[in-house]
């Protein structure tokens, strides 16, 4: 029996069903009986198979990422469509779904400009946590619980606009979960933002599930060297088989990292990316860049405080810097793809070091914090 005509009974009414709620920041998530009330026009209601567990969702929970409390953060997920609201026509109840939590409303100045992937519509960084009509979906003892990014996922179900969503292949695994956020940011960077050249040198910093996707997409754009700098040594096996030629650790250095790969590349990588939302990072891939053609990508979150300061010399010899975001897919490359992984074009499956249940959610944080494994994933 298809997934559609088990659960048609649902359609049109509140649904009781588990959640890990944050209820305030730098506390443990609570795992807790929410009610998800029914789309309302041109919403979609999800149910939710798998989510990963993205730095992202981290710096939500500790505030550098400004976010409304209670909280069903998570942004990252494979899911079934439960059921949709009037006027939907994107997707239909039973498709295979993935959130998107930088939506494609087509209108905006963003959506028109072939350029950018950019949606004015997005929820990132101004945090109403609510939907369009400025409600909420998720209530919680009796309290009004927000959303996260237009997507909250670490859910059996969820609610998010019909331009935050995509289908996918039905045979899709949970593991395309990680297309949702991770894999698609780091591979985009360098294949879309970054635009890396055959036979180029980059350098990588951080070893996390974006990072080790920004080696895959380098090596598939044909860089010949990739230079992975991060500090776990235990990821470095993981970087080679990727695609990296090398790691190094800064702290087995005396002088500034960027010094060190710049010796290393005869003044520098073609292309360097931070992957760590660290500032001083970002400093020092922006110097590890050749002088007069080095890019340096910004892809770690940081703080709407925090701020980049450098001599503007670093750029006037011909450097640039620049950022990505959700790695400059539009909705209309992911189904491609989730494809192109099940006909094992891509492969993901490296990124996935662990799989834990909704209850084991904050043991993901820890893994998370601790920079064991590479991407953990709930499994619902």
């Amino acid at each position: 029996m298809s997934f559609c005509s088990r659960d048609m009974s649902t359609a049109g009414k509140v649904i009781k069903c588990r959640a890990a709620v944050a209820w305030e920041p730098h506390k443990p998530l609570s795992i807790e009986e929410i009610e998800v009330a029914p789309p309302k026009s041109h919403e979609v209601r999800i149910k939710i198979l798998a989510s990963g567990v993205c730095g992202s969702d981290s710096t939500a929970l500790s505030t550098i990422l400004h976010t409304k409390f209670p909280v069903i953060l998570g942004h990252e997920a494979v899911g079934v469509v439960e059921s949709v609201g009037p006027g939907v026509t994107r997707v239909r109840q039973g498709d295979k779904v993935i959130p998107l939590y930088l939506p494609e409303c087509g209108v905006c100045r963003g959506c028109k400009n072939p350029n950018t992937n950019y949606c004015e519509k997005n929820d990132i960084g101004g945090a109403s946590g609510l939907m369009e009509d400025n409600t909420s979906r998720f209530t919680c003892r009796g309290k009004l619980v927000y959303q996260f990014v237009s997507t909250s996922t670490f859910t059996e179900y969820t609610v998010v606009s019909d331009i935050c969503v995509v289908k996918v292949d039905d045979r899709a695994p949970n593991e395309v979960c990680i297309i949702g956020c991770g894999f698609a940011t780091g591979y985009g960077a360098a294949l879309n933002t970054a635009k890396v050249t055959p036979g180029s040198t980059c350098a990588v910093f951080g070893l996390g599930g974006v990072g080790f996707s920004v080696i895959i997409g380098c090596k598939a754009a044909g860089a010949t060297r990739i230079i992975g700098i991060g500090t776990h040594k235990d990821k470095y096996p993981k970087a080679i088989e990727l695609g990296a030629t090398e790691c190094i650790n800064p702290k087995d250095y005396e002088k500034p990292i960027q010094e060190v790969i710049c010796g290393m590349t005869n003044g520098g990588v073609d292309y360097a990316f931070e992957c760590t939302g660290r500032i001083e990072t970002m400093n020092s891939a922006l110097e590890s860049t050749y002088c007069a053609s080095g890019v340096t990508v910004v892809i770690g979150v940081t703080s709407p405080t925090d701020k980049i300061s450098f001599p503007p010399m670093l750029l006037i010899p011909g450097r640039t810097l620049k950022g990505s975001l959700f790695g400059g897919w539009i909705a209309e490359d992911l189904p491609k793809m989730v494809t192109d992984y099940l006909n094992k074009k891509i492969n993901i499956d490296h990124l996935v070091s662990n799989t834990l249940s909704l209850d084991k959610i904050n043991d993901a944080f820890d893994l998370l914090h601790s920079g064991t494994g590479i991407r953990t994933i709930v499994l619902f």
